[in-house]
Protein backbone atom coordinates (compact mmCIF):
# COMPACT_ATOMS: atom_id res chain seq x y z
CA UNK A 1 0.00 0.00 0.00
CA UNK A 2 1.56 3.53 -0.58
CA UNK A 3 1.94 5.97 2.13
CA UNK A 4 0.84 9.23 1.19
CA UNK A 5 4.53 10.98 0.93
CA UNK A 6 4.48 9.37 -1.60
CA UNK A 7 2.43 10.83 -3.86
CA UNK A 8 1.69 13.82 -1.72
CA UNK A 9 3.96 17.06 -1.23
CA UNK A 10 3.92 16.91 2.39
CA UNK A 11 5.26 19.64 4.61
CA UNK A 12 7.97 19.01 6.70
CA UNK A 13 6.26 19.06 9.82
CA UNK A 14 4.23 15.30 10.28
CA UNK A 15 0.75 16.84 11.74
CA UNK A 16 -0.05 13.00 12.54
CA UNK A 17 2.97 13.54 15.44
CA UNK A 18 1.28 16.26 16.95
CA UNK A 19 -0.63 15.72 20.08
CA UNK A 20 -3.27 18.43 19.98
CA UNK A 21 -4.21 19.76 23.25
CA UNK A 22 -7.76 18.40 22.84
CA UNK A 23 -7.04 14.84 21.98
CA UNK A 24 -9.02 12.29 24.38
CA UNK A 25 -12.00 14.76 24.90
CA UNK A 26 -10.69 15.92 28.61
CA UNK A 27 -13.67 17.17 30.54
CA UNK A 28 -14.18 20.96 30.17
CA UNK A 29 -15.33 22.67 33.75
CA UNK A 30 -15.57 26.16 34.73
CA UNK A 31 -12.12 25.96 37.17
CA UNK A 32 -9.60 26.35 34.02
CA UNK A 33 -10.02 30.14 33.03
CA UNK A 34 -7.85 31.27 30.18
CA UNK A 35 -5.33 33.73 30.41
CA UNK A 36 -6.76 36.55 28.58
CA UNK A 37 -10.37 38.12 30.01
CA UNK A 38 -11.14 38.73 26.39
CA UNK A 39 -12.12 35.76 25.21
CA UNK A 40 -15.71 34.87 24.84
CA UNK A 41 -17.22 32.85 27.62
CA UNK A 42 -17.57 29.97 25.21
CA UNK A 43 -17.07 26.64 26.58
CA UNK A 44 -16.21 23.67 24.70
CA UNK A 45 -17.93 20.12 25.14
CA UNK A 46 -15.42 16.87 24.94
CA UNK A 47 -17.36 15.72 21.80
CA UNK A 48 -17.06 19.16 19.88
CA UNK A 49 -13.44 19.19 20.26
CA UNK A 50 -12.89 15.64 19.12
CA UNK A 51 -14.97 17.33 16.23
CA UNK A 52 -12.30 20.21 16.09
CA UNK A 53 -9.38 17.68 16.03
CA UNK A 54 -10.28 16.08 13.45
CA UNK A 55 -11.59 18.94 11.28
CA UNK A 56 -8.05 20.87 11.57
CA UNK A 57 -5.85 17.49 10.94
CA UNK A 58 -7.85 17.47 7.70
CA UNK A 59 -7.30 21.33 6.73
CA UNK A 60 -3.36 20.44 7.64
CA UNK A 61 -3.10 17.54 5.99
CA UNK A 62 -5.12 19.30 2.91
CA UNK A 63 -2.48 22.35 3.57
CA UNK A 64 -6.38 24.34 3.98
CA UNK A 65 -3.62 26.71 6.50
CA UNK A 66 -5.75 29.71 6.17
CA UNK A 67 -8.82 27.83 7.58
CA UNK A 68 -6.47 25.89 10.05
CA UNK A 69 -5.09 29.22 11.24
CA UNK A 70 -8.64 30.72 11.45
CA UNK A 71 -9.94 27.24 13.39
CA UNK A 72 -6.93 27.77 16.02
CA UNK A 73 -7.98 31.22 16.45
CA UNK A 74 -11.59 30.27 17.05
CA UNK A 75 -10.18 27.44 19.99
CA UNK A 76 -8.32 29.97 21.89
CA UNK A 77 -11.17 32.40 22.19
CA UNK A 78 -12.77 29.73 23.64
CA UNK A 79 -12.54 28.92 27.68
CA UNK A 80 -12.32 26.42 30.53
CA UNK A 81 -8.96 24.88 29.29
CA UNK A 82 -5.65 24.24 30.77
CA UNK A 83 -3.28 27.40 30.15
CA UNK A 84 -0.96 25.34 28.62
CA UNK A 85 -3.74 24.31 25.71
CA UNK A 86 -3.80 27.98 24.81
CA UNK A 87 0.25 28.28 24.58
CA UNK A 88 0.36 25.07 22.48
CA UNK A 89 -2.95 26.46 20.25
CA UNK A 90 -0.63 30.05 20.32
CA UNK A 91 2.24 28.17 19.15
CA UNK A 92 0.97 26.39 15.93
CA UNK A 93 -0.51 29.63 15.32
CA UNK A 94 2.19 31.81 15.48
CA UNK A 95 4.23 28.70 13.12
CA UNK A 96 1.28 28.55 10.41
CA UNK A 97 1.36 32.76 10.40
CA UNK A 98 5.17 32.58 10.05
CA UNK A 99 5.38 29.60 7.39
CA UNK A 100 2.11 30.51 5.67
CA UNK A 101 1.60 34.43 5.99
CA UNK A 102 -1.52 36.32 5.03
CA UNK A 103 -2.35 39.11 2.77
CA UNK A 104 -4.76 41.05 5.64
CA UNK A 105 -5.59 40.38 9.10
CA UNK A 106 -7.44 38.18 10.18
CA UNK A 107 -8.47 35.95 7.71
CA UNK A 108 -10.99 37.56 6.17
CA UNK A 109 -12.08 36.42 2.86
CA UNK A 110 -15.43 37.70 2.14
CA UNK A 111 -15.44 39.27 -0.95
CA UNK A 112 -15.01 37.55 -4.28
CA UNK A 113 -11.34 38.59 -5.18
CA UNK A 114 -10.33 37.27 -1.81
CA UNK A 115 -12.22 34.09 -2.26
CA UNK A 116 -10.75 33.47 -5.68
CA UNK A 117 -7.14 33.97 -4.32
CA UNK A 118 -7.69 31.42 -1.88
CA UNK A 119 -8.82 29.07 -4.55
CA UNK A 120 -5.97 29.69 -6.45
CA UNK A 121 -3.53 29.27 -3.23
CA UNK A 122 -5.40 25.85 -2.70
CA UNK A 123 -5.02 24.49 -6.57
CA UNK A 124 -1.63 25.63 -6.98
CA UNK A 125 -0.67 23.39 -3.60
CA UNK A 126 -3.08 20.60 -4.64
CA UNK A 127 -1.76 20.37 -8.59
CA UNK A 128 1.95 19.37 -8.55
CA UNK A 129 4.73 21.10 -11.37
CA UNK A 130 4.99 17.51 -12.95
CA UNK A 131 2.42 14.71 -13.70
CA UNK A 132 4.24 11.81 -14.57
CA UNK A 133 2.68 8.62 -15.52
CA UNK A 134 3.56 7.30 -12.27
CA UNK A 135 2.05 10.06 -10.04
CA UNK A 136 -1.15 9.50 -12.18
CA UNK A 137 -1.36 6.02 -11.54
CA UNK A 138 -0.49 6.14 -7.78
CA UNK A 139 -3.49 8.82 -7.06
CA UNK A 140 -6.43 6.61 -8.56
CA UNK A 141 -4.58 3.70 -6.83
CA UNK A 142 -4.99 5.53 -3.62
CA UNK A 143 -8.66 6.51 -4.81
CA UNK A 144 -9.75 2.93 -5.33
CA UNK A 145 -7.76 1.19 -2.37
CA UNK A 146 -6.74 2.76 0.00
CA UNK A 147 -8.32 1.88 3.59
CA UNK A 148 -8.58 5.29 5.09
CA UNK A 149 -11.28 7.20 4.13
CA UNK A 150 -9.41 10.77 4.51
CA UNK A 151 -6.62 9.52 2.04
CA UNK A 152 -9.40 8.75 -0.45
CA UNK A 153 -11.02 12.63 -0.21
CA UNK A 154 -7.74 13.66 -0.16
CA UNK A 155 -6.60 11.89 -3.46
CA UNK A 156 -9.64 13.08 -4.93
CA UNK A 157 -9.01 16.80 -4.31
CA UNK A 158 -5.62 15.84 -5.84
CA UNK A 159 -7.56 14.21 -8.86
CA UNK A 160 -9.50 17.53 -10.10
CA UNK A 161 -6.45 18.46 -11.02
CA UNK A 162 -4.38 16.00 -13.18
CA UNK A 163 -4.60 16.15 -16.79
CA UNK A 164 -4.70 12.58 -18.36
CA UNK A 165 -7.51 10.65 -20.10
CA UNK A 166 -7.32 7.43 -17.89
CA UNK A 167 -8.90 9.93 -14.95
CA UNK A 168 -12.33 10.40 -15.05
CA UNK A 169 -13.48 6.88 -16.96
CA UNK A 170 -11.16 5.20 -14.17
CA UNK A 171 -13.17 7.21 -11.08
CA UNK A 172 -17.05 6.62 -13.42
CA UNK A 173 -16.10 2.68 -13.49
CA UNK A 174 -15.15 2.76 -9.71
CA UNK A 175 -17.27 4.80 -8.33
CA UNK A 176 -20.42 2.51 -10.08
CA UNK A 177 -18.94 -0.60 -9.50
CA UNK A 178 -17.05 -0.99 -6.39
CA UNK A 179 -18.68 -0.85 -2.86
CA UNK A 180 -17.74 2.92 -1.77
CA UNK A 181 -18.33 4.33 1.95
CA UNK A 182 -21.24 7.01 1.05
CA UNK A 183 -19.20 10.10 1.97
CA UNK A 184 -16.57 9.17 -0.50
CA UNK A 185 -18.94 8.61 -3.00
CA UNK A 186 -20.32 11.89 -2.62
CA UNK A 187 -16.30 13.28 -3.07
CA UNK A 188 -16.21 11.56 -6.09
CA UNK A 189 -18.86 12.87 -7.53
CA UNK A 190 -17.90 16.62 -6.62
CA UNK A 191 -14.62 15.52 -8.11
CA UNK A 192 -16.38 14.82 -11.45
CA UNK A 193 -18.48 17.88 -11.57
CA UNK A 194 -15.20 20.28 -10.86
CA UNK A 195 -13.58 18.05 -13.87
CA UNK A 196 -16.78 19.42 -15.94
CA UNK A 197 -17.25 15.83 -16.11
CA UNK A 198 -21.38 15.54 -17.42
CA UNK A 199 -24.15 12.64 -17.68
CA UNK A 200 -25.96 10.25 -14.92
CA UNK A 201 -24.30 7.98 -12.75
CA UNK A 202 -26.06 4.72 -11.55
CA UNK A 203 -25.12 3.99 -8.52
CA UNK A 204 -26.03 2.00 -4.77
CA UNK A 205 -26.32 4.73 -2.20
CA UNK A 206 -26.95 3.42 1.25
CA UNK A 207 -28.85 -0.25 0.13
CA UNK A 208 -30.86 2.21 -2.33
CA UNK A 209 -30.36 2.26 -6.03
CA UNK A 210 -29.76 5.53 -7.24
CA UNK A 211 -28.95 7.29 -10.57
CA UNK A 212 -27.27 11.05 -9.81
CA UNK A 213 -26.74 13.82 -12.52
CA UNK A 214 -23.39 14.51 -12.06
CA UNK A 215 -23.18 17.83 -13.04
CA UNK A 216 -26.47 18.72 -10.55
CA UNK A 217 -23.75 17.49 -7.52
CA UNK A 218 -23.33 20.50 -4.40
CA UNK A 219 -20.01 21.76 -4.02
CA UNK A 220 -21.10 23.60 -1.19
CA UNK A 221 -23.93 23.57 0.92
CA UNK A 222 -25.26 27.04 -0.68
CA UNK A 223 -25.99 24.47 -3.54
CA UNK A 224 -28.20 22.64 -2.41
CA UNK A 225 -31.77 23.43 -2.58
CA UNK A 226 -33.31 26.22 -0.70
CA UNK A 227 -35.54 23.91 1.68
CA UNK A 228 -32.34 21.80 2.56
CA UNK A 229 -30.40 25.60 3.84
CA UNK A 230 -33.79 26.95 5.28
CA UNK A 231 -33.65 23.49 7.63
CA UNK A 232 -30.31 23.91 8.95
CA UNK A 233 -30.66 28.03 10.06
CA UNK A 234 -34.25 27.06 11.61
CA UNK A 235 -31.77 24.85 14.28
CA UNK A 236 -29.12 27.50 14.24
CA UNK A 237 -31.97 30.16 14.82
CA UNK A 238 -32.82 28.09 17.65
CA UNK A 239 -29.79 27.11 19.33
CA UNK A 240 -27.48 30.36 19.26
CA UNK A 241 -29.34 31.18 22.77
CA UNK A 242 -28.56 28.09 24.23
CA UNK A 243 -24.85 27.78 23.32
CA UNK A 244 -22.75 29.47 21.18
CA UNK A 245 -21.04 26.89 19.55
CA UNK A 246 -24.20 24.39 18.83
CA UNK A 247 -24.72 26.95 15.41
CA UNK A 248 -21.55 25.82 13.82
CA UNK A 249 -21.85 22.38 14.97
CA UNK A 250 -25.37 22.08 13.49
CA UNK A 251 -24.32 22.92 10.18
CA UNK A 252 -21.05 20.72 9.73
CA UNK A 253 -23.37 17.74 11.43
CA UNK A 254 -25.99 18.70 8.72
CA UNK A 255 -23.12 18.92 6.17
CA UNK A 256 -21.95 15.51 6.89
CA UNK A 257 -25.98 13.81 6.93
CA UNK A 258 -26.19 15.86 3.57
CA UNK A 259 -22.68 13.94 2.36
CA UNK A 260 -24.27 10.09 3.36
CA UNK A 261 -28.56 10.66 2.62
CA UNK A 262 -27.58 12.57 -1.25
CA UNK A 263 -29.29 11.44 -3.95
CA UNK A 264 -31.31 8.54 -1.75
CA UNK A 265 -35.21 8.57 -0.87
CA UNK A 266 -34.73 10.38 2.35
CA UNK A 267 -33.04 13.20 0.61
CA UNK A 268 -35.61 13.69 -1.79
CA UNK A 269 -38.43 13.41 1.29
CA UNK A 270 -36.29 16.98 1.97
CA UNK A 271 -36.87 18.54 -1.19
CA UNK A 272 -40.57 19.48 -0.10
CA UNK A 273 -40.91 22.67 0.39
CA UNK A 274 -43.51 22.77 2.60
CA UNK A 275 -43.61 23.79 5.90
CA UNK A 276 -43.55 21.15 7.80
CA UNK A 277 -41.56 18.76 6.08
CA UNK A 278 -39.18 21.86 6.73
CA UNK A 279 -39.86 21.41 10.97
CA UNK A 280 -40.06 17.64 11.25
CA UNK A 281 -36.43 17.79 9.56
CA UNK A 282 -34.96 20.93 11.77
CA UNK A 283 -36.05 19.01 14.73
CA UNK A 284 -34.83 15.56 13.66
CA UNK A 285 -31.16 17.73 13.22
CA UNK A 286 -31.65 19.11 16.59
CA UNK A 287 -32.48 16.29 18.65
CA UNK A 288 -29.33 14.23 16.71
CA UNK A 289 -27.62 17.33 17.08
CA UNK A 290 -28.16 17.37 21.25
CA UNK A 291 -27.36 13.62 21.29
CA UNK A 292 -24.06 13.99 19.63
CA UNK A 293 -22.65 16.58 22.01
CA UNK A 294 -24.41 16.15 24.81
CA UNK A 295 -25.33 12.28 24.48
CA UNK A 296 -28.88 13.10 25.41
CA UNK A 297 -31.87 15.19 24.44
CA UNK A 298 -35.64 15.49 25.47
CA UNK A 299 -37.63 14.82 22.78
CA UNK A 300 -40.73 16.30 24.07
CA UNK A 301 -38.99 19.55 24.31
CA UNK A 302 -37.84 19.01 20.67
CA UNK A 303 -41.43 18.29 19.30
CA UNK A 304 -42.90 21.44 21.28
CA UNK A 305 -40.19 23.39 20.11
CA UNK A 306 -40.78 23.09 15.85
CA UNK A 307 -44.01 22.40 16.55
CA UNK A 308 -44.07 18.65 15.72
CA UNK A 309 -47.60 17.68 16.35
CA UNK A 310 -49.22 14.40 16.71
CA UNK A 311 -50.05 13.94 12.66
CA UNK A 312 -46.55 15.24 11.79
CA UNK A 313 -44.71 12.43 14.51
CA UNK A 314 -44.64 9.91 11.63
CA UNK A 315 -42.77 12.44 9.21
CA UNK A 316 -40.52 13.62 12.30
CA UNK A 317 -39.58 9.98 13.54
CA UNK A 318 -38.81 9.10 9.85
CA UNK A 319 -36.66 11.54 9.52
CA UNK A 320 -34.91 10.96 12.62
CA UNK A 321 -33.99 7.43 11.79
CA UNK A 322 -32.88 8.88 8.65
CA UNK A 323 -29.91 11.03 10.26
CA UNK A 324 -29.60 8.13 13.33
CA UNK A 325 -28.75 5.41 9.57
CA UNK A 326 -26.00 7.82 9.23
CA UNK A 327 -24.78 8.29 12.73
CA UNK A 328 -25.01 4.38 12.53
CA UNK A 329 -23.04 3.58 9.65
CA UNK A 330 -19.86 5.40 11.25
CA UNK A 331 -19.67 8.90 9.75
CA UNK A 332 -15.84 9.25 8.67
CA UNK A 333 -14.58 6.55 10.99
CA UNK A 334 -11.32 5.32 9.29
CA UNK A 335 -9.64 2.18 9.53
CA UNK A 336 -6.11 2.32 10.62
CA UNK A 337 -3.29 3.39 7.74
CA UNK A 338 -1.45 1.08 6.00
Amino acid sequence: MFHRAAWYNEPTTDWRNIRFPWQGGANITDKNEPRDDSRDNVYLFPKMLDHYQIQLTRMLEAEQYSDAKQLIRFLLQCRGEDARHYEEWGNLLSWLEMAFPDDGSPLDYSSPADQEEEADLRRAALKPAEQDEAYVKQVLYIIQNHPSIDQQMLALERAVHLDHPDVDPTIIQWLTAASVHPVVQFKALQCLRRRDVTGKLAMERLDEDAELDIEMTPLALEDFPIPIIQTVERVESMTESDDPTLPHFARELWKECLQFLYGTSAYNRMLDDEEETIDCWAAALHLTLLITVYGSAEDDAIRDTYGISEPLRFRYEQACRSLRQVAGFGRFEDSPES
